[in-house]
């Protein structure tokens, strides 16, 4: 068994949960008490991988404009963004848990978990 068991259509379908968790966890958590942008970088992405989902050519896309490629790629930029914002941001304690953990597992998603696309730019990866 593959490690790689996050299909193209898993993928699509948890994409919808992420960006509401991204826009919501953030004012359940209360964050933001290190820095106003801890607060607002995660509302801000959540809306952009709402937007991103919803332009995606996967199951869940409505305009499917996006090659599903090039979405992985923008949340693995999101992954490095997010690990990278409590060192380059000052945030700390559970505004740094957040954004660390976050990242982390979007690596680990998008890098590892993810089954291999046939053609694109995920073939490669």
């Amino acid at each position: 068994m593959s490690i790689r068991f996050l299909t193209r259509t898993i993928h699509a379908y948890i994409d919808y949960p992420v960006a509401a968790s991204l826009i919501g966890a953030p004012f359940l958590l209360g964050l933001g008490q290190t820095n106003p942008l801890a607060l607002w970088l995660s509302v801000v992405t959540g809306v952009a991988a709402l937007l991103l989902t919803l332009l995606t050519d996967h199951e869940t896309g409505l305009l499917r404009v996006l090659p599903y490629a090039f979405h992985v790629w923008v949340d693995r930029l999101v992954g490095v963004a997010f690990v990278a914002a409590p060192f380059l941001l000052s945030f700390t304690g559970l505004d740094a848990i957040y954004y660390l953990a976050n990242g982390v597992t979007v690596l680990l998603v998008t890098f590892v978990l993810n089954a291999k696309e046939t053609d694109g730019l995920l073939a490669a990866v």
